[in-house]
C-alpha cells in the first residue's frame, strides 16, 4: 500500500489551513490556525508574517498527530495574492507585509495608471494597476518609508515567505507572481521596466518557477521540528484562486470555474497567452503551466446576504426565494445592478453603485430577491462574455461558494450563462490544490492535468433549458445597457 502523505497549505487572510492527503485523494486530516490582522489606519490592512511562520509550524505537527511525518513525501502552498512582504540581507522582515485589501496606494495606482498609462503597463505586464498589486506597494514604500525601502534585499509574496521558512531559498511560481504587476505574464519573467519604475532591481525579485516544480527540500532543523523528512519536497505553489482551480479541476483549454462566495469570481484557464484589449479582466499565468483569465466583482453572494438580513431583517434565505417559481424565471421586470461596493471586473469604476430598476406598484418582496440573484449572474456573465470575445469557448463551468448552495441561484446562473454549471462533492479550495501540486512536484504524478483527471468527481449538474435561457438571454441585453446609462450619474452622486 503506498503510503506517501502530501500536505496542502492555504494561507488566507485570517487563518492558515492545513490539509493532509494520501496519494490516491483521500483527505485524511484537516487543521485551521488563525492569525490577527492589523488595521493601523483606515483602508489599511496588514499582517506580520511571523504570524504565518508560527501558524505553519505549529499546525503541520497537529495535523499529523495521528500520522507518520516519515510518510510525508510533499508539500505545497496556495495563498492569498498580491502582499508585499519585504526581506533585509540577513533575510528578516522589515515591515508587516501590506495585504491585497490593502487601499492606501491610491496615489501611487492612479501614478501607474495614468502617467505610466494603462496602455504601456498591459504591453509590459499584461495588466492595469490596481490599489491591491503589489507594485503600488513598493512605489509607497519608496515614498513613505524611505528607510525601509533600502534596505530591501528581497521581494516576496505571502505564501512565498512560507516557502522560504521550509526550504531556506527565495522563489516565486508565475501564477502568483502575475498579481504583483512585475511579471511580463506572456514571456514569464521580471519585466526589467517594471522594475526600473519601481526602482528595484532583478537581484531583490526572488527565482521564478512553475507551480507545480520542486524548489527544494525542507531545511534540516526545519524537518526535524515537524517531525518530517529533510527529504520532503517543496513545489513552488499557486496563487490562491489558481491553486483552488487546481482543486477543482479547472486546467487546460475553456476550463471554467465560477465562485459565488462574498465577491464572485470567475476563473477560465487557456493554453495560451490572451488578453482582452481593455483590460476588463486579468490576465494571468496558471498552475498547470498554461493561462488564465479572471474577472473579480466585489460584492456577489453579500448582495443576497444584503438584501436578506439589512433589508429584510432576516436569515431565512430558502422562505424568502420559495415563491420564485419556475415559471417566474425569465419573466422579471426588476433589474438589480449588483454594485454595492463599486465594481472592479469588467467596468473597474469605483464610484458604481447598487441600483434597482424597473420597479412598479405590483412589485413584490419575491421580485426583488429574484433581481438580485439574477443581477449577480448577469454581471458574472459580463467577464464571461470578455473571455469569449477572446475566442474562448465556454460550455460547462464548476462553481463553488456559499451562494452555490442555492438550487435555484444556480438554475438562474446556468440560463444566463447558457452553460451547464458542474457541482462538486467537496470544497477543499487552495489547500487541496496545494497538495496536487506537491504531488506533481514529488513525482508521484506526471502533470496536473492528470491529478486533476484522478481526484477531482462531480456530483451533480445544472443544465440549461433552451426556451429559459433565451428569455434570459433578452433579458441580458436590457440589463447591459443599465450600467452606461448610470455611469456618469454615478460619478455625480460621489
Amino acid at each position: 500500500m503506498d503510503l506517501k502523505l502530501y500536505i496542502g497549505v492555504d494561507l488566507g487572510t485570517s487563518a492558515v489551513k492545513l490539509l493532509l492527503m494520501n496519494a490516491e485523494g483521500q483527505i485524511l486530516n484537516v487543521v485551521t490556525k488563525e492569525y490577527p490582522l492589523e488595521f493601523p489606519l483606515p483602508g489599511w490592512s496588514q499582517q506580520a508574517p511571523e504570524d504565518w511562520r508560527k501558524a505553519v509550524l505549529e499546525g503541520i505537527p497537529e495535523l499529523l498527530k495521528r500520522y507518520n511525518g516519515g510518510d510525508v513525501a510533499g508539500i505545497g502552498c496556495g495563498g492569498q495574492m498580491h502582499g508585499l512582504v519585504i526581506l533585509d540581507a540577513e533575510d528578516n522582515v522589515i515591515r508587516p507585509a501590506i495585504l491585497w485589501n490593502d487601499g492606501r496606494t491610491a496615489k501611487q495606482v492612479d501614478y501607474l495608471n495614468g502617467v505610466i498609462g494603462k496602455e504601456k503597463l498591459s504591453a509590459l505586464t499584461a495588466n492595469i494597476a490596481f490599489a491591491g498589486f503589489t507594485a503600488p506597494k513598493l512605489l509607497w514604500v519608496r515614498e513613505n518609508e524611505p528607510e525601509n525601502f533600502a534596505k530591501i534585499a528581497k521581494i516576496m509574496l505571502p505564501k512565498d515567505y512560507v516557502n522560504y521558512i521550509l526550504t531556506g531559498i527565495h522563489a516565486c511560481d508565475y501564477s502568483d507572481a502575475s498579481g504583483m504587476l512585475l511579471l511580463d505574464v506572456e514571456h514569464k519573467c521580471w519585466s526589467g521596466e517594471m522594475l526600473d519604475i519601481c526602482g528595484i532591481r532583478d537581484a531583490q525579485m526572488p527565482k521564478l518557477f512553475e507551480s507545480y516544480e520542486c524548489i527544494g527540500t525542507v531545511r534540516p532543523e526545519i524537518a526535524k521540528a515537524l517531525g518530517i523528512s529533510e527529504n520532503v519536497k517543496v513545489a513552488a505553489g499557486a496563487g490562491d484562486n489558481a491553486a483552488a482551480a487546481v482543486g477543482t479541476g479547472v486546467v487546460g483549454e475553456g476550463g471554467c470555474n465560477i465562485s459565488l462566495g462574498t465577491s464572485g469570481t470567475v476563473f477560465i484557464s487557456s493554453e495560451t497567452f490572451g488578453v482582452d484589449s481593455n483590460n476588463a479582466l486579468h490576465a494571468f499565468a496558471h498552475a498547470d503551466g498554461g493561462y488564465h483569465l479572471m474577472g473579480c466583482m466585489l460584492s456577489a453572494a453579500s448582495c443576497n446576504k444584503w438584501l436578506m438580513e439589512d433589508i429584510y431583517q432576516t436569515g431565512d434565505y430558502a422562505a424568502e426565494q420559495a415563491p420564485i417559481s419556475d415559471d417566474k424565471l425569465g419573466e422579471n421586470h426588476v433589474y438589480f445592478l449588483p454594485y454595492l461596493m463599486g465594481e472592479r471586473s469588467p467596468i473597474n469604476d469605483t464610484n458604481a453603485r447598487g441600483t434597482f430598476i424597473g420597479m412598479t406598484m405590483d412589485t413584490s418582496r419575491a421580485d426583488l430577491v429574484q433581481a438580485v440573484l439574477e443581477g449577480v449572474a448577469y454581471a458574472i456573465r459580463d467577464s464571461v462574455e470578455v473571455a469569449r470575445s477572446l475566442g474562448l469557448v465556454i460550455n460547462s463551468a464548476r462553481i463553488c461558494g456559499g451562494g452555490a448552495k442555492s438550487e435555484l441561484w444556480k438554475k438562474i446562473l446556468a440560463n444566463v450563462l447558457n452553460a451547464q454549471l458542474q457541482c462538486l462533492p467537496s470544497e477543499q479550495g487552495p489547500g487541496m490544490g496545494g497538495a496536487m501540486l506537491a504531488m506533481v512536484a514529488a513525482g508521484e504524478y506526471g502533470s496536473v492535468r492528470e491529478v486533476c483527471d484522478k481526484f477531482v468527481e462531480i456530483a451533480s449538474t445544472v443544465k440549461p433549458e433552451p426556451e429559459l435561457a433565451a428569455k434570459y438571454e433578452a433579458h441580458y441585453q436590457k440589463f447591459r445597457k443599465i450600467y452606461p446609462a448610470c455611469k456618469q450619474l454615478f460619478a455625480e452622486l460621489i
